[in-house]
């Protein structure tokens, strides 16, 4: 974990580590101190979230045509992108860049070449560029994809009724409003980081990866031994 601590994915799954209540399979805190102090208001919901088996690995709710379950999984086997309708494939793409470019701005203070952030009226440009990347990543797109389909992708994103508009910045909670997952935002850096070599901030994110494909898994448990971030004091915890 050494490395990971304080950037954005670590800031992601802060939450997502280690220790969950006694009878609860869902909730998962940092400390027993973020338990206790959160335990008047988790009790009030801790029943009903364990009413949905296998919430953790349940895929987000909405946003897509056909979620996978897995997910993380899948981002650490290189087919995330597989086994999905072509209008979500489509969607992902766009949804990896937009959050690229909006943590090139917000985390590394870096304006992208032909984006919004830019002054360009849209991410076309750049959203082509990012998807030449992706191409020179073998086996990262579907089997189908050609460039017919990249022109099908192309033109979604520049369709002003689709929520997945190049002409639209996002924001990391709009990713979580949309697509009804806290981890999703997590998703799409994760498969950026596989594209362009690099998660945001210079970290490298496969520790964190591979911590959420043992979670997946069922695995190693709620013992799990891990560093956290308290992104509002920004004290490090080694936790046991």
């Amino acid at each position: 974990m050494q490395g990971l601590t304080g950037t954005p994915l670590a800031r992601d799954i802060r939450q997502a580590v280690i220790r969950k209540p006694g009878l609860c399979s869902i909730t998962q805190y940092c400390s027993r101190e973020c338990q206790k102090s959160d335990w008047k208001a988790h009790r009030k919901i801790c029943g009903k979230q364990n009413s949905t088996p296998g919430a953790t690995t349940n895929p987000p709710p909405k946003g897509l045509d056909s979620p996978i379950a897995k997910p993380f999984t899948r981002l650490d086997n290189g087919t995330w992108l597989h086994d999905r309708p072509e209008i979500d494939v489509y969607r992902l793409l766009i949804d990896a860049y937009r959050m690229h470019v909006e943590d090139a701005y917000k985390i590394d203070g870096e304006q992208e070449e032909d984006s919004v952030y830019s002054g360009a009226p849209d991410g076309l440009l750049g959203f082509r560029r990012f998807l030449e990347r992706v191409e020179s990543c073998r086996g990262l797109l579907p089997p189908w994809w050609n460039s017919e389909k990249r022109t099908a992708c192309e033109r979604l994103g520049m369709d002003a009724s689709q929520w997945c508009d190049l002409r639209c910045a996002v924001e990391k909670s709009d990713i979580i409003d949309h697509y009804g997952d806290s981890r999703f935002p997590m998703q799409l850096r994760m498969f950026a980081e596989t594209v362009l070599g690099r998660a945001p901030g210079g970290a490298d994110g496969t520790a964190m990866r591979k911590m959420m494909v043992m979670m997946e898994q069922g695995g190693p448990g709620p013992d799990l031994h891990a560093s956290s971030i308290d992104t509002t004091t920004g004290n490090v915890s080694h936790i046991l």
